[in-house]
């Protein structure tokens, strides 16, 4: 039992202070105390000089950091490129209609899948004016930016969500000796993160079906804050007369095309590539897309190259608390290792839990985790080295296992009132915090229970099909929750 108190520690100090630096440095720092010396100025040395250099110093872990600077330089110079603002405002020329304005919305934000706070940042503003002039209420704005930032970025395996994601697997599979590389398991992970792709679909469905329930039916029509306060902060993204979509769509040309010049030749994405080639590729891909931006802006008279520079720069270095967070989870992982954590939790849930419930329990404690502290991330650093290794000893599916981590922490994520993309989605779509919380929490709560009974069906069969079934089962529910409920005639009409 006494194996799990660092866990136990960050998760509390995590949950207490809704900081999860603070809560995985105090687990660390406590670990190390167990395993070396109870002197807390010995135990920090220790802590800083055979635990936290090591995951630094380690090839695979000085890769993803590079490939995460690279990446948030790129993710910086694109939301201050203007090209995103110009990418919704063409789309915004041929809306006229209330449906037309929600599915343009959605696919806005579904383009912008290479930052998840960059979501709300361009899409919220942008789309905000022709929400009001259509009577479309600024909850269901917020909420159409909430399902499109978080729920698209976690299941792309080549921006920031995807290699966070990857390091921490890699984490657990290399010391465990499995032969699957962390790519692959992702991308075999992705048909179980059922809550990801429920939360995605189920803004056209609405649409289409030109209805809500809930509290969402309750603000129909009212596009200006309800709340009879004045929303305190308003994002407003970078604009310029110079800039054209292909600001935002050209770069990306690029880093799709460099990325097949340097991984078909070996073999990807039919074959397994190695997590250096990876890695490398996508770096390389990233800093010539990043490259062909500036040279565009500069071309176009957006902004000059010093002045881009400065951008690329101040993003890298705004990936400074990821880097952070990931050495910590990745040594809070090797600690919790030594003392015997995950063996201890294997040993308990056999005694308790059959393989196929596991998938279960894992998304609920992951969802209770990730509402309290507000963090899916947070989340993540701390389940992923106790779910693979017992989800091995238990004989359960590993890649359910590992999307229902992903999709427990993406709904606590989605359902909390304090989390990022919820605060910023607010800000973004000029709407009270309060209010968007309050009016997307029954559609998550509804996809949340479709994706527990996923969850149970997939823990029995390990079937990826299941993720088709869980989609019908949620439009089947939409059109019996709109045949009880009174029909909406407000802000989906049209």
């Amino acid at each position: 039992m006494t194996t799990l108190i660092p866990i136990v520690v960050a998760l509390a100090l995590s949950l207490l202070a809704r900081n999860v630096i603070l809560g995985l440095f105090s687990g660390v720092f406590i670990g190390v105390m167990m395993l070396n010396s109870f002197q807390p100025l010995d135990a920090f040395g220790i802590m800083v000089k055979s635990h936290l250099i090591p995951e630094i110093t380690d090839s695979y872990n000085a890769g993803v950091l590079v490939l995460l600077a690279f990446i948030g330089g790129f993710v910086s110079l694109v939301e201050h490129s203007g090209g995103g603002t110009a990418f919704a405002a063409r789309i915004n020329q041929w809306v006229k209609t209330p449906l037309q304005a929600q599915l343009a919305a959605w696919f806005g934000g579904v383009s912008i899948f290479f930052s998840d706070l960059g979501t709300p940042l361009i899409v919220g503003p942008v789309f905000r004016p022709l929400m009001d002039r259509l009577n479309i209420s600024r909850q269901k704005l917020a909420y159409i930016i909430d399902s499109t930032a978080s729920p698209v970025a976690i299941l792309v395996p080549f921006i920031g969500w995807g290699v966070y994601i990857m390091s921490l697997i890699h984490q657990e599979y290399d010391a465990l000796g499995m032969a699957e590389s962390e790519f692959t398991a992702f991308i075999r992970a992705i048909p179980f993160q059922f809550y990801a792709w429920l939360a995605v679909f189920m803004v056209p469905w609405l649409a289409l079906m030109r209805f809500d329930f809930g509290t969402m039916a309750k603000v129909d029509g009212q596009a200006i804050d309800v709340s009879g306060k004045a929303v305190e902060e308003e994002l407003e993204p970078f604009t310029h007369p110079n800039a054209r979509p292909m600001l935002v769509w050209a770069p990306l040309l690029v880093m799709a095309t460099v990325l097949c010049v340097m991984l078909v030749p070996l073999g990807f994405p039919f074959s397994q590539v190695s997590g250096t080639d990876f890695r490398a590729g996508l770096s390389t891909a990233y800093f010539f897309a990043a490259a062909v931006l500036i040279f565009l802006m500069f071309s176009f008279k957006v902004r000059t190259i010093l002045g881009s520079i400065e951008i690329y720069l101040r993003g890298m270095s705004n990936m400074t608390l990821v880097a952070v967070t990931l050495i910590l989870a990745w040594a809070l992982s090797d600690i919790g290792r030594e003392l015997g954590a995950a063996d201890y939790i294997a040993s308990v849930a056999q005694g308790g839990i059959p393989g196929w419930m596991f998938p279960l329990v894992v998304f609920i404690l992951s969802a209770i985790i990730s509402f309290a502290t507000g963090s899916s991330w947070g989340t993540f650093a701390i389940m992923f080295p106790l779910v693979i290794p017992t989800a091995i000893a238990l004989g359960a599916p590993t890649h359910v296992c590992i999307g229902a981590v992903l999709s427990g922490g993406l709904f606590g994520d989605h359902s909390s009132p304090i989390s990022e993309t919820t605060i910023l989605s607010s800000i973004g779509a000029s709407c009270p915090q309060i209010e968007h919380f309050r009016t997307q929490l029954p559609y998550a709560l509804f996809n949340g229970l479709i994706s527990m009974s996923a969850f149970v069906l997939a823990g029995l069969t390990g079937e990826s099909w299941i993720v088709f079934l869980a989609l019908t089962v949620q439009v089947i529910g939409l059109f019996v929750i709109r045949s009880v409920t009174a029909p909406n005639r407000g802000s989906s009409d049209g």
